[in-house]
Formats: structure tokens, sequence, C-alpha cells
């Protein structure tokens, strides 16, 4: 495979930007060797600029439910740019975004755009916070909630992928008021709340983990964590960023039958443009400025651009159908490979673990073989086929891949794994 310009395009960019990269997973570290510089999508397939054409289960890491470059997201970018990009005032493309988030999501009532999933957990934060009136947050060892300081605690995503869960630039301080239980550990959220009565303003979770590869909740795990919250007047926050509209209609809540206080949203709710959300109930989003004490504002948010490609996207996605056939798709896929890995996969996400499984916690998904998975990514990537580029993240399939797509791939993953031996 011929990689000539993204090998120039790559020297050049680690003299510019640290690691070459503007988000460390990119940078292939954990996979060694060259990132391709994608120059175009369409459909299910990306090509970059040498020429190489891939079957995408990347998906901009989630938000492209719909695939590359859709008709209808594409259509209303065009006509939302020929009327003005950005006001910093409001428009009516927002309200109508709102409208099918809190049509779709019961829990939310009332929202608050945002320009990204970091930004919408770093604000539900300091709303459980106001709301409450305590300081401490529990979040989980393995799950990633953006980037804000008090968050990169036993990280996952990238954090996980570069063995830095918990960032240099972060004062004790600050880290002190998260307290990290056990994903899928009842027993260890328990313990917190009864370490610091009345002291802990919410926790914060992935219903389905994404940012340590895909681990869904084993059965009473979410029951659990509303029981517990509700009795101690905590809030539980669900970070659906990654699961929002991407497990169903009604995102992992309604999958699993949980109703959170509050919710954070983001890609897919963009379309591919940068956008998060997050909200809850009314009594709760009332705290949030102007209405109350909680202070929150972006230049950005709600922009037309943003919110255009969501309503496209989120529209195309009310037609009957849609995730059936996602779901169907990926249970080809994942039926078609799985003799070869643990796979878990909810709904269009899914992670082959090179590990015999079963793979529940944090504990048990670092036990995969992340050299091996380095090894596959690569002898995948020259079959023409663009995986997520470290073991500790998902995958994820469009409405654009097609049942050629997925026996293409099923049979390039075998050829992949004879040659791995």
């Amino acid at each position: 495979m011929q990689l000539t310009k993204s090998e120039a395009l790559f020297a050049e960019a680690q003299r510019l930007m640290p690691g070459g990269v503007n988000s460390p997973v990119r940078s292939f570290r954990a996979v060694t060797g060259t990132p391709p510089f994608i120059a175009s999508g369409s459909g299910s397939r990306v090509v970059d600029v040498d020429g190489n054409e891939y079957i995408d289960y990347l998906g901009s890491w989630g938000p492209l439910v719909l695939g590359h470059a859709h008709p209808s997201v594409v259509a209303a970018l065009m006509r939302a740019a020929e009327n003005g990009t950005s006001f910093g005032a409001p428009v009516e493309q927002e309200v109508e975004l709102a409208r099918l988030i809190t049509g779709a999501l019961p829990s939310i009532e009332s929202l608050r755009l945002v320009n990204s999933g970091t930004e919408a957990c770093m604000s539900a934060i300091r709303l459980a916070r106001a709301f409450t009136g305590r300081d401490k947050i529990i979040k989980f060892a393995g799950n990633y909630h953006g980037h804000a300081d008090g968050l990169l605690v036993r990280a996952g995503s990238g954090g996980l992928t570069h063995g830095i869960p918990t960032s240099a630039g972060v004062p004790e301080s600050y880290a002190s008021e998260t307290l990290v239980a056990d994903f899928n550990d009842l027993d260890s959220v328990e313990q917190l709340f009864n370490s610091y009565p009345n002291a802990i303003a919410g926790i914060i979770v992935e219903p389905v983990a994404g940012n340590m590869g895909v681990v869904g909740p084993t059965p009473g795990f979410l029951e659990g964590l509303r029981r517990v919250t509700a009795h101690d007047g905590a809030m539980l926050i669900f970070d659906e960023v990654i699961t929002g509209f991407r497990v169903g209609a009604g995102g992992a809540q309604g999958l699993y039958g949980i109703m959170p206080d509050i919710t954070t949203l983001g890609k897919i709710i963009g379309g591919g443009l940068p956008v998060g959300c997050y909200g809850g109930r009314r009594e709760i989003m009332e705290r949030v400025a102007p209405l109350g004490d909680m202070y929150q504002a972006g230049t950005l948010s709600g922009n037309p651009l943003a919110v255009s490609a969501g309503v496209a996207t989120l529209t195309e996605l009310r037609k009957p159908g849609v995730y059936e056939q996602i779901d169907r798709l990926a249970t080809r896929l994942t039926d078609g490979v799985g003799a070869a890995f643990r796979i878990n996969r909810v709904g269009s996400m899914f992670t082959g673990f090179f590990n015999p499984g079963p793979v529940e916690s944090l504990a048990e998904v670092e036990q995969s073989d992340a050299t091996k998975y380095g090894r596959y990514f690569h002898a995948l990537l020259e079959r023409g086929v663009y995986i997520a580029p470290s073991q500790f993240e998902a995958g994820f399939v469009s409405t654009a891949h097609t049942e050629a797509d997925i026996d293409a791939t099923i049979e390039r993953v075998r050829e992949a794994l004879a040659e791995l031996g």
C-alpha cells in the first residue's frame, strides 16, 4: 500500500503539531506506522491522499451514523452556509433540533446546546454540583467523558490507549473531588456513598462504555445506579455522547429503560460537525443561566451549520426500519468474525478484543493483547478496511454500509487473521 503523500504530510505535521495530530489516538502510536491522511469520504468508504480506498468502520469516531457525505446532510449544510455560518444569536434550526431531541428522550425536558462532548460533560457536572450543593463526583475507571480536568482521572479513550489515564496538569486538590468506582461493580459505588455521606453530587457514567472498547452494562448495574442515586439525593448523569441515537432512537436510556437526571449528547446530534448538549428535568435545567445561577456560555453554541446537520441526521433516523437495518448489518458483521475474537456489541457499536473473555470491566479489558491488535489493524488497513487504531476503542456500522461491504470485510478479516497465524 502506497502512503507517500501521507508520510510527507505526517512528517510536516509533526513539526507543526504535538505528535502531528489534533487528537492523540490519530497518531497511530498505539499501533505504530503512518496514519493515512483522508482526502474524501462517500457512503461507507473513505479515500486517502494517496488514492487508497477503505471500508470505514471508524465513522469519525461515531457521529456518521448515516455514512460519509449523506445527501440530506450535505444539502442541509449547503443551505445553511449560503445564509451565513454563525450569528451569535438564536436561529430557528436550534429550536428544531431541541424539539427532535426532547421528543426522543423523555428524560430531557430542557437542554442547552454546546460545542463538544467534553463541554457537555463538564457543564453537566457543574450543574449537578449547583443543583445538589455538593462537590464530589463518581466516575468509572475506563469511562471517558472528555478532557475537562476533573474527569481525567483513570480515563478511557486516548488516555487508556497511551498509558496516561490520569493527566499531568490536573491539580490533586481538584482531582480529589473525583471518586473512581469500577464499571459493572455496584458494590464499589455503594462503598463510596457509605464513605462520603451527603457529599456526592452525582454519578457520571457511559451506560454502554465505548472508550475502553465496547463494554455493555451487566444486568442490574444501571438499575442499581438509579436506585443508589435516588436514595441519596445525588444526580445520575448518563454520558450518551456516543450511545445517543446510536444504540436506538431513545439512546441507551431507552434501550435499558432507565431515566437519568441529566444526559449529555454529542456526535450524532451534529451530523459530523462539532456539537454537544446537556439536558434533563426542567427543574434542574432552570438552574442554568440566564434563568439560574449556574453559568455556562458559548460563542458558537447552536450555530446554524452544526444544528442543520443535526436536524438532517435525526430526521433521517426517524424513518421506519433504520435502526433495524443497522443492527442487522452489525449482527451480520460480528457473527461473521466472532469466532476469532471476543466480540462485544451493543446495537451498531462493537469491539473485537484479542481476549478470551468475558470482557465486562476495565481489568478484563486490560488483559487484551494490544500488540496483536496492532498487527491485526495494519493487516486490515492494507486490505482496505479502516478500524479504530487502538484496541480500546469502538467500531461503528452505518446506514451506508451494505451487505456486500460486510461480507467483503468478513473475508478480509479472515485473511488478516490467517496472516497473523
